[in-house]
């Protein structure tokens, strides 16, 4: 990433896409809360303290400074253009690294439960809009000598796989006893608000000239351009077509601002070999257990039928490039995938899954999100507001499942190994539950978030979804292949 040693004299902003600016818009809307992701870390606690036995929070403080270089965003704010109101990011010349790292603790010995009773507290509380949108709360007391460490960032700064590359920016592969020292770091003056509102002029006037060398390259063929485009309408067509609007379930309502939190952890390993003879994904593997996880405690926790449920998924697929260590910002489009609920057979699950997913690589149906979000950039805010408010009365997919590949090696904060490491995303609308996935070293983690108030019961999910995954694993077994 680019680092920022020396003054700069001329004034500097970055536009954000309207990809990004939607998860503002969003969060201004009814029926949203917070719309920051987030992620819970359990790291050793042992080598963070001070002779007295406490938290070294100083210490943390500089470790966090010493990597701020590797990503600028941690150190911008929200500005925006004159008339339009669009959202830009600038320099924040306030910036003081002890709002952002923040201090609590459980009542020792603090358990799991309790943990996430209070990181659910910490993930309900907007961020500042007027600081840098990143907080970094450090949680001591938890039992087995343990420490958590609460990231929250907003949507609007990253996706799942930025994400990832956040956390690779802030954690070392290898153990390091002291902070390296911070590259030096000068703010650059923010522009007038004549100069935001001419540069957006001259972006509106370049649009014809880029729509018009589209045209050109379109007519050449050039890069098979044609084919492409071919390809996206095509996608589009049927993203349209497909979208139906699912059987609303008990958690599809307008969700409030509270939240809870709860996770568990499954050996990535035992997926895969779950999945190699079904020739099925780590994705594949998720999806239907996933299906089995829903079928079951909506049965059982909900008393709803599930062979009645037309259940759909929004899955995100990233669009980041091969060897992109991009550590900010969304390059995301979605699949919509129905879960077969309706089947009691674990294996029938999977290879029902594999079918479907096979289908939407063949149909390259992200091209017809992804070209949707990129029309969004020329049609302003006003779309993505409309959405937004639409969003309350209904949505085409009842949950989100977002499966990020983490880091297989060991990270570490300072001399402290990162054990586990959880991820939570936000709620919006009539989606009453998100599961967010991340594998890290040996293990995968499913992070649920639920809305306080339409899901009391979350933790039937999170039991549903062990169970799910043992009478999957147990049926391949018993299958001999």
């Amino acid at each position: 990433m680019p680092q920022n040693p020396e003054p700069h004299d001329e004034p500097h902003y970055d536009r954000l896409t309207q990809l990004d600016n939607s998860f503002l818009v969003y969060e201004d809307a009814p029926a949203a809360g917070a719309m920051h992701v987030a992620s819970t870390q359990i790291h050793e606690a042992a080598p963070l303290r001070r002779p007295d036995g406490a938290i070294d929070l100083e210490r943390i403080e500089e470790y966090v400074v010493s990597r701020l270089d590797r990503i600028p965003r941690y150190r911008q704010r929200i500005a925006r253009t004159p008339i339009e109101g669009h959202p830009v990011w600038v320099d924040d010349p306030s910036f003081n690294i002890h709002y952002h790292v923040r201090h609590t603790r459980l009542p020792h010995p603090g358990n799991d439960r309790q943990l996430k009773r209070l990181v659910g507290r910490i993930f309900s509380q907007r961020l500042d809009r007027e600081k840098p949108l990143w907080e970094l709360w450090i949680i001591e007391g938890l039992e087995g000598d343990r420490v958590a460490v609460c990231s929250k960032v907003h949507h609007c700064m990253v996706d799942g796989v930025s994400g990832a590359e956040l956390i690779s920016a802030l954690l070392t592969p290898e153990p390091q006893e002291k902070p390296d020292p911070p590259a030096r770091w000068l703010p650059r003056p923010a522009p007038t608000g004549i100069a935001l509102g001419t540069g957006e002029i001259a972006r509106l006037a370049r649009a014809p000239q880029a729509l018009g060398s589209a045209m050109v390259k379109w007519a050449r063929d050039e890069g098979h351009a044609r084919e492409e485009l071919s390809l996206r309408l095509g996608a589009i067509r049927d993203l349209v077509s497909g979208s139906s609007l699912p059987t609303p379930v008990p958690f599809n309502r307008p969700v409030g601002p509270h939240r809870r939190i709860d996770w568990v952890r499954l050996p990535l390993e035992e997926i895969k070999r779950v999945g190699r003879p079904l020739d099925a994904t780590v994705n594949d593997v998720v999806l239907a257990t996933a299906a089995g996880a829903f079928r079951s405690y909506l049965g059982r926790a909900r008393g709803v039928d599930p062979d009645g449920i037309d259940f759909k998924v929004m899955a995100p697929v990233s669009m980041h490039r091969a060897g992109e260590k991009e550590t900010s910002g969304n390059r995301v489009s979605a699949w919509t995938v129905e879960l077969p609920l309706d089947e009691a057979d674990p294996i029938a699950r999977v290879e029902r899954i594999c079918q479907e997913t096979r289908q939407l690589k063949e149909s390259h149906a992200a091209l017809g999100a992804e070209s949707l979000t990129e029309v969004l950039e020329w049609t302003g805010a006003g779309l993505l507001s409309f959405a937004a408010r639409f969003m309350r009365f209904g949505t085409p997919f009842n949950t989100v499942i977002t499966n990020v590949p983490g880091p297989r090696v060991p990270l570490y904060m300072l001399e402290s190994r990162l054990l586990e490491i959880h991820p939570h995303v936000p709620l919006m609308g009539t989606l009453g539950i998100g599961v967010a996935l991340f594998s890290y070293d040996d293990g995968i983690s499913w992070g649920f978030t639920a809305d306080w108030d339409l899901v009391p019961d979350l933790h039937e999910l999170v039991d549903a979804t062990d169970a799910s995954f043992a009478e999957l694993r147990a049926a391949v077994a018993d299958s001999g292949r």
